[in-house]
């Protein structure tokens, strides 16, 4: 099911941050839907998900990025 689903997106992926922000956000609310329990913990472990993307993010595409522009243009 996941592959089939990051097809999809990867298809007709976002083209603005508000298309971004909406497919991220159905994704969550898709989550949330097929927890039996909607208590504090489905929703601390969104929150957990969502920042453990981000640090992905920044380690993966941001560092590398500052990194060539360090070279490019100099420390700060």
């Amino acid at each position: 099911m996941l592959k089939s689903s990051t097809d999809a997106i990867a298809s007709n992926p976002p083209i603005t941050v508000g298309d971004l922000n909406y497919m991220l956000t159905k994704v969550c609310h898709s989550y949330l839907n097929k927890q039996l329990d909607k208590n504090y913990q489905a929703y601390n472990d969104i929150i957990g998900a969502l920042e453990c993307c981000k640090l992905e993010m920044y380690r993966r595409s941001i560092v590398p990025y500052e990194d060539n522009k360090i070279k490019e243009n100099g420390d700060v």
